[in-house]
């Protein structure tokens, strides 16, 4: 009991924190530093660390890992593709809407997911699974555009990348299944961020720009970066290993409460009522996906014993 209570902190810790960093982005973005430079330094920064972790815990794994050809492919598409685009499609979306937002809009990830494994498998989504994708959908439409047809209540570019940014953390958690479980979280996302990182740094030439190092930054960074990607994956690491993934995916549903509170108690924020109806429509959504994994999970369980 115990032992599932401190997993569940951990794991709600961790969600805490991701809600932090894209109030952290957003404050940073608002004082001119570019979303390019500051997509490339979360991710080598917490890259490095990440896969230190990795080569304390297992060096002779991080070798093998390298020189396996293959692996190495996979690591790389799935950061270039998944890891990469979410983590600058995200900052895009809240340097055009706000933290609270883009973070509500990313979430609708389950649900694409949801959509194409049903398109994958020529199945019908079941009574539960269809009310989840129309809540999702009716969340968005009521955030965009607050209920006023043929208006927009936030910028079009703001949408797009709000909803992008879905479309990649849906193959940020599609993407590298295999090869997690051949190598480890840990390893493989650390890899991830750090080739990313680099390839992207390089081909958007990030030492261009200036990253405005002061008192008043100090603190969004170590938001961004040290609370909101290396402590928030660890926590989460930690806390997954001990409740199991679908319940620390369950849990890690609040990281959109926590952004929303963050945005308006942080960068004062303001939402309508409008607004939070959409949120609403949409972690209900979330929640609905994640609790059907969770039974299903259970009936597993059951049926493992016996």
């Amino acid at each position: 009991m115990v032992k599932n209570l401190k997993g569940t902190f951990l794991v709600v810790l961790a969600a805490i924190a991701w809600g932090i960093s894209g109030v952290s982005g957003q404050s940073l973005m608002a004082k001119g530093i570019d979303v390019h430079l500051l997509t490339a330094l979360r991710l080598i920064i917490a890259g490095l660390v990440l896969v230190g972790l990795a080569a304390v815990q297992n060096f002779s794994k991080l070798l093998a890992v390298i020189h396996d050809k293959s692996s190495c492919l996979g690591i790389m598409l799935f950061s270039l593709l998944g890891l990469t685009l979410n983590q600058y499609s995200y900052l895009q979306a809240i340097s055009r809407t706000n933290a609270g937002t883009a973070t509500v809009l990313q979430y609708m990830a389950p649900v694409l997911i949801l959509a194409f494994l049903c398109f994958k498998n020529r199945l019908l989504p079941n009574l539960s699974e269809l009310t989840a994708i129309l809540l999702a959908i009716l969340g968005t439409f009521i955030m965009a555009t607050h209920g006023q047809v043929g208006s927009l209540a936030i910028t079009p570019l703001g949408l797009f990348w709000g909803l992008f940014s879905a479309v990649t953390y849906s193959a940020y958690i599609l993407l590298p299944v295999r090869l997690i479980k051949q190598w480890g979280s840990l390893l493989v996302i650390g890899l991830g961020m750090l080739m990313g990182g680099l390839v992207f740094g390089v081909i958007m030439a990030v030492w261009r720009f200036d990253p405005q190092f002061s008192r008043e930054t100090v603190w969004p960074y170590l938001g961004l970066i040290v609370v909101g990607s290396i402590l928030s994956y660890t926590l989460f690491l930690k806390g997954s290993v001990i409740v199991g993934a679908v319940k620390a995916s369950l849990l890690a549903s609040i990281e959109p409460i926590a952004a929303v509170v963050f945005s308006v108690l942080l960068v004062k924020e303001h939402f309508y009522l409008v607004d939070m109806i959409g949120m609403l429509l949409i972690f209900l959504a979330v929640l609905l996906i994640s609790l059907k994994d969770l039974r299903r999970l259970r009936k597993q369980t059951k049926r493992a014993d016996h």
